[in-house]
């Protein structure tokens, strides 16, 4: 047996480093099957970033179908998603780098589909209209002046691509264009400011004439306070969706005709069936046949895979070792989906729906780790603000190498998810366990108004952003150092965007933690609310309060107007090109802490977005974050790590 060492927690020497986490780790998009073949798209740090889509033949070869010097990426909403669409072994796509559509065979060079607008137009979330050979789109313009961008759901002739239709348009957003098995029925949703896809949509339906126009739209379910996820058509021709109506995303059917038939629920339960639309092909549901959904739901934070008897309603629990599951397509007596656990990285897995065996095709990363070095999160649940309790998954510290010295206790590292609306998951994470097999422990926090636990839950945060999930880091952290598992003296928070917000607020405003960092995080409420792109532009009315009738709030809420309150070290991370939160939201505030004289460090990344995709950049940021925590807490790395440039380190 291997002898542990006696070291302080931080200075664990792992083999979990940066380097291993950005070479050996890709992104993974949705799989789906087009008759024999699975094609899926992967993101590729070391590529810069770019999406790529990948094809497994049925012989269990995977090769590359993107050719280099393409990008399949969306830019519709900023955040993207619903970047390509195939049929038949002929595949549409978004190219990152113009936005343009392209169409591309197998063996052969895309070809561009759509005008050269230089970016001007966007498309995303494409479906195929085989019997008029015709796509049918999202489509999002930029005219270039202070006007907001037009969205609207257009058609695409396959044959003249100069002949591009609007179906829809008037309503401000579009997403999940859906034809029926016929091609008589196209269904979408829709919404308006100040609503985001999350608190209220509309599902419409309207018949498809012979010339492809609209005709006799009906609204058929959703409103301000309802949200709709996921409209689909069973294979003989019902309209199915999932709706929150009931306060748990759970699934409906829509019995012909429309307008007069009733809406039946499939299967009333407290589990969540839908999740935030942040972006565009999301799915939690597919037909096995017009008898048989094959469906994923979450309880408690986790997911489960389940049959569901759409004539009887019996929902049958389908036994993986996954706990976080999405993005289920089924064709063929096969069912692809994307899955990940503890222990488990998030992988691309092949199912046989008739015997429920399984394979994977592909992880997100093909690092091999000793369970010796990884922490397996347990699902706490913690009391909070207004009697009330808050959710989170805790990761201890974890290395088989090494203890730490008697009576010692970790550091503790507290993330706070982007979103806000949005969920923190249990599935395998080598970010965090970058940080647990150090000697770190981890409290990823699913605070008030994430999603996962009913729109109650989610709608703690309406009015209270800033306030509610600060509290409910906070909260977590302190059950924790009471709890004897952390040194309560030495606690730091991190989140990204919206979760960067929520550190700089808790930093702020609160004396919990004695260190963070901030990536991409909102400082001033007010500059977010004046300069945002059109998805997001309203999304704090419900969040703080109408700008700029309630600026009041804004500024109260705003962690830049009150720095004299922030005594502890902070670094920042941004990307130059973020149009989601720009720069100067972390120059602000970089600025007014080196005048304050507190530890600050800064660190722009040229090229960047909102959110980090290239290789040496996410290795930048574990590094300097990791590094930036040693100096403020006193510990020595146990490997040499580039160092970050801090103002004000005595």
């Amino acid at each position: 047996m291997t002898q542990t060492q006696v070291a302080p927690y931080g200075a664990w020497k792992s083999p979990i480093t940066s380097d291993l986490i950005v070479s050996e780790t890709i992104g993974l998009g949705a799989a789906v099957i087009d008759n024999e073949h699975i094609y899926w798209v992967e993101m590729r740090p070391t590529e810069g970033g770019r999406n790529v889509i990948v094809r497994r033949t049925p012989d269990g070869k995977i090769s590359d179908v993107t050719p280099s010097g393409f990008n399949v990426r969306t830019r519709v909403h900023e955040y993207g998603g619903g970047s390509f669409v195939i049929a038949d072994g002929i595949i549409y796509f978004s190219n990152f780098a113009d936005q343009r559509l392209y169409k591309q065979s197998l063996n052969t060079e895309p070809e561009a589909i759509t005008p050269p607008w230089e970016g001007n137009l966007r498309y995303a979330d494409s479906i195929i209209d085989k019997q008029r050979e015709r796509l049918i789109c999202v489509r999002e313009h930029h005219s270039g002046d202070s006007h907001e961008p037009i969205n609207t759901l257009v058609s695409i002739n396959l044959k003249n691509s100069a002949d591009i239709q609007v179906l829809v348009e008037g309503s401000d957003f579009y997403s999940s264009p859906r034809l029926s098995p016929d091609g008589c029925k196209l269904a979408w949703l829709c919404w308006n400011h100040p609503n985001m896809p999350w608190d209220g949509t509309q599902l419409w339906v309207a018949n498809v004439n012979e010339d492809g126009s609209l005709a006799k739209p009906e609204l058929v379910a959703g409103g301000d306070s309802e949200s709709i996820f996921q409209p689909e058509w069973s294979p003989n021709g019902v309209l199915y969706f999932v709706s929150d109506r009931t306060n748990w995303w759970n699934l409906y059917r829509c019995s012909p005709p429309l307008l007069t038939g009733e809406i039946e629920p499939l299967c009333n339960m407290p589990a969540e069936f839908g999740q935030p639309q942040w972006v565009f092909g999301m799915s939690t549901y597919t037909f096995e046949s017009e008898n048989s959904i094959i469906c994923t739901y979450t309880q408690n934070g986790i997911w489960h895979l389940a049959r569901l008897d759409t004539s009887t309603g019996k929902l049958v629990q389908i036994d993986t070792p996954y706990t976080d599951i999405s993005s289920p397509h089924a064709a063929g007596g096969r069912l692809v989906f994307s899955a990940g656990s503890p222990t488990e990285p998030t992988s691309v897995v092949l199912m046989d729906l008739a015997t429920t065996e399984m394979q994977v095709l592909r992880r997100a990363t093909v690092v091999a780790i000793d369970s010796g070095y990884l922490s397996v999160p347990q699902p706490i649940e913690f009391p909070t603000e207004n009697n009330l309790t808050a959710h989170g998954f805790f990761y201890p510290p974890k290395n088989r190498d090494y203890t730490a010295p008697e009576r010692e206790k970790p550091p503790l590292l507290v993330r706070s998810h982007g979103g806000p609306t949005a969920a923190t998951s249990s599935s395998f994470n080598l970010k965090i366990q970058y940080w647990t097999s150090r000697g770190f422990a981890v409290l990823d926090v699913n605070y008030g108004g994430s999603t996962g636990y009913g729109r109650e839950y989610r709608q703690r945060l309406d009015g209270t952003w800033g306030i509610v999930d600060v509290d409910d880091c906070a909260n977590g952290a302190k059950y924790l150092a009471a709890k004897g598992l952390v040194d309560g003296n030495r606690m730091a928070i991190a989140g990204g965007s919206a979760g960067g917000y929520t550190t700089l607020c808790a930093l702020t405003f609160r004396d919990t933690f004695k260190a963070g960092a901030s990536y991409y995080g909102v400082s001033d409420l007010e500059a977010l609310a004046k300069d945002t792109h059109k998805f997001e532009s309203r999304y704090l009315d419900r969040l703080i309060g109408p700008y700029p009738e309630r600026r009041d709030i804004y500024i109260e809420r705003s962690p830049v107007h009150y720095t004299e309150r922030l005594s502890c070290p902070v670094i920042f991370f941004q990307g130059l090109e973020d149009k989601v939160v720009p720069p100067n939201q972390a120059e602000m505030m970089v600025e007014v802490l080196k005048k304050k004289g507190l530890p600050v460090a800064y660190v722009p990344f040229e090229g960047e977005q909102h959110g980090f995709r290239r290789a040496e950049n996410i290795k930048r940021c574990l590094d300097g974050e990791f590094y930036f925590y040693s100096r403020v807490f006193g510990f020595e790395p146990a490997e040499a790590i580039a160092k970050v440039a801090i103002a004000n380190l005595t």
